[in-house]
């Protein structure tokens, strides 16, 4: 399965150099272009930087309850972590096999 990217144009940049080439640079709209991600069926991880996660907090808290794939992975952009930043991944991992995985 391949990775596919929502962010910004800084982040393109260097997600591109470290191999991933499905980039989806500030869409105005978030589900239409999940759905088109979707549908291809060969993308298992999608990431999008924080900034445009909590845009579209609402649209991917319902696509994550309705959608087990892709995985969608929130990373920081070049201004880093933001402090109200969750780990979804150690929260699937920690439901999964039920042990905390994040560094606190």
């Amino acid at each position: 399965m391949n990775i596919a990217a929502i962010c910004d144009h800084d982040t393109a940049r260097g997600l591109r150099l470290a191999g991933i080439h499905h980039l989806h640079i500030n869409p105005p709209h978030l589900l239409p272009l999940l759905d088109d991600i979707t549908k291809t069926k060969k993308i298992g991880v999608i990431f999008i930087t924080e900034p445009l996660a909590k845009q579209f907090e609402k649209d991917l808290k319902d696509y994550r309850m309705t959608h087990a794939l892709p995985i969608i992975v929130e990373i920081p952009d070049k201004t880093g972590h933001h402090e109200d930043h969750i780990d979804f991944v150690s929260l699937l991992i920690k439901r999964a096999v039920g042990i905390d995985v994040s560094k606190k």
